[in-house]
């Protein structure tokens, strides 16, 4: 069986406790240390974890630092997508892939803190939540991402009839079953609270978690258009709110019979 068939017939086992997927556009300056930051707050905790790194089509040394940092720690895996698709396919491409059944998502640029990762895992759990949002009480961003990250958000809310305060952090963790039947659009992430509640995961809870300055580099995933797009974004998934349907089955009958005359 071939490395890739075998990636995609395992992509769905759930084999440990939790997931984290960091998307990453070079990045190679900040990986390093966030791998090392995540390593020390995941092996304190009493979860079985991995580290799925989605390498979204860089250009720089990033690839050759994802395989130093698997070489030396298991826990850290990724895969390298043929070109720039974009933070949503990198995102999707880690809910496929990852082993986990709780995923916790981050940005790969070190401004979200992984030492909030225990904090969100413990309130999905105690809280019986499917998903639990971080938003940045006090965001380490410039002026002008700050407005358009406001005006945005409260666009959104107002067309969706949500209640996210801060769509835009990447901070947050959810069960795998949230994410499996959501649809793969450019600006997919900006609504993933929205998505999930559409495919009726309702639990959905908002905390407030640390943001860093950036210390390396500057953002890949540009703003020039981000505002317009979102606001545009907002009124596809306010038709998919009143379209999508996801049928959920009450009770199987004779597939594992079925499966047993097979073998």
């Amino acid at each position: 069986m071939s490395g890739w068939r075998q990636l995609k017939e395992n992509g769905f086992q759930r084999i440990v406790d939790i997931s984290l997927i960091i998307p990453v556009k070079d990045e190679e300056e900040s990986i390093t240390e966030l791998a090392v930051e995540a390593i020390q707050v995941m092996q304190n905790t009493p979860w079985s974890w991995e580290c799925l790194w989605i390498d979204d089509g860089s250009v720089d040394h990033t690839q050759y630092k994802l395989e130093t940092i698997s070489r030396n720690d298991p826990h850290h895996r990724f895969l390298c997508l043929s070109q720039n698709f974009g933070q949503s396919a990198a995102l999707h491409t880690g809910f496929k892939y990852a082993r986990g059944k709780i995923l916790v998502t981050l940005d790969g640029d070190g401004q979200n803190d992984p030492g909030e990762i225990p904090m969100l895992v413990n309130t999905l759990l105690d809280e019986g939540a499917d998903m639990v949002n971080g938003w940045r009480p006090e965001r380490m961003d410039t002026f002008f991402r700050k407005i358009s990250s406001r005006i945005a958000n409260g666009f959104r809310n107002w067309i969706t009839h949500d209640r996210i305060r801060d769509v835009g952090c990447s901070l947050r963790a959810f069960h795998h079953e949230c994410v499996e039947n959501i649809p793969l659009f450019a600006g997919m992430h900006r609504f993933l609270p929205t998505l999930a509640r559409i495919s009726g995961y309702t639990r959905i809870i908002d905390i407030p978690v640390h943001h860093r300055p950036r210390k390396h580099g500057v953002t890949k995933y540009g703003i020039q258009n981000r505002l317009w797009v979102g606001l545009g974004d907002t009124f596809a998934v306010r038709w998919m709110k009143s379209r999508l349907v996801f049928p959920v089955i009450r009770e199987p009958f004779g597939f594992e019979q079925g499966r047993k005359n097979n073998e």
